[in-house]
Formats: C-alpha cells, sequence, structure tokens
C-alpha cells in the first residue's frame, strides 16, 4: 500500500511544484533549474559513490563488516536517480540523500526496525579448523570418480603466421 500511494503521491506534488515555481519565475527559468539540479546531481553522485566504493573496498580488505558503506553506496545510488527525475520534490529528496548525516539518520531509522541475528566473514564450518598444508589420503573426504581421455584438437594445415602458437 505505500508504494502504491508513493506512485500516486510523487507525481501529483510534482506536477504541483511545477505548476507554482513556473507561475513564479516562468517556463524556461523552471526548465533550466531542472536541467542544471540533473546535471550537478551526477557529479555529486559520482564523486561520493566513488568514495563509498572505496570505503567499502577497504572494508573488504580489512575483513570489516560492510554494511555501513554497502547502505551509504545504496543510498547514493538511490539519491542518483531521484536527481535525474525531472521534479523538485525529487531533486531535494536526492540532494537530502546526499548529505551524509542525513543518511546516518535513515541507516539509524532502518536499523530500528530491522534485526541482525548472525555476521560472519569466510566459509562457515561445523568441525574444527583443518589444519593448513597438502591433504593427504585418508585425510577427510574421499571423491570418487571416472574420468574421460580427450583427444587434442585437430592441427591446422598450415604453418602458421608466426604470431600465434600453433
Amino acid at each position: 500500500m505505500w508504494l502504491f500511494l508513493a506512485f500516486l503521491m510523487v507525481p501529483l506534488i510534482e506536477i504541483g511544484l511545477f505548476i507554482q515555481i513556473g507561475g513564479l519565475i516562468g517556463l524556461w527559468p523552471t526548465l533550466a533549474i531542472v536541467v542544471i539540479t540533473a546535471v550537478i546531481g551526477t557529479s555529486l553522485v559520482r564523486s561520493q559513490g566513488l568514495r563509498a566504493l572505496g570505503e567499502l573496498q577497504g572494508s573488504f580488505s580489512r575483513l570489516e563488516d560492510p554494511t555501513t558503506p554497502l547502505a551509504h553506496g545504496a543510498m547514493i545510488l538511490l539519491a542518483g536517480a531521484l536527481l535525474l527525475t525531472p521534479g523538485f520534490f525529487t531533486d531535494a529528496c536526492g540532494f537530502a540523500l546526499l548529505v551524509p548525516g542525513v543518511r546516518l539518520a535513515v541507516m539509524r531509522q532502518v536499523a530500528s526496525r530491522v534485526s541482525v541475528t548472525r555476521f560472519e566473514m569466510g566459509a562457515r564450518q561445523s568441525r574444527p579448523h583443518p589444519t593448513p598444508g597438502p591433504r593427504r589420503p585418508g585425510q577427510g573426504d574421499v571423491i570418487d570418480g571416472d574420468y574421460t581421455e580427450v583427444p587434442p584438437k585437430k592441427q591446422p594445415n598450415h604453418p602458421g603466421s608466426g604470431w600465434t602458437k600453433h
């Protein structure tokens, strides 16, 4: 139901704002503002998106919880979509999501409604960690299988140009 209301209300709000602002400042200045906010927003989304991607890669390399950088990246992506959508209301929401404090407030609000029961890095193992080094027969799982020998590919009849390996 909330999604239906959003799809209904956002265009109505945008149409109302276009009519009000267009009546105050005229058609061409109104359209110029929409285009300028899209250009500025795209630039801001790109720079903040690259910063968020760097933070995400850093959290992976340090084996830290990537939840915060992922959430920032998702909200920056949403901000980009809102800023590219023509309208004053969507632009205001998009620019608001580009403010780190607003993103943190949204994350706190969402986190209060979501509960994470477990976070684990790496593969889950039910037995003690195996000892490092090569596996010897009789240690661990045995995989039985059959094989079929595949004949090598047929070589070309020409000598080649020297630029290839055949």
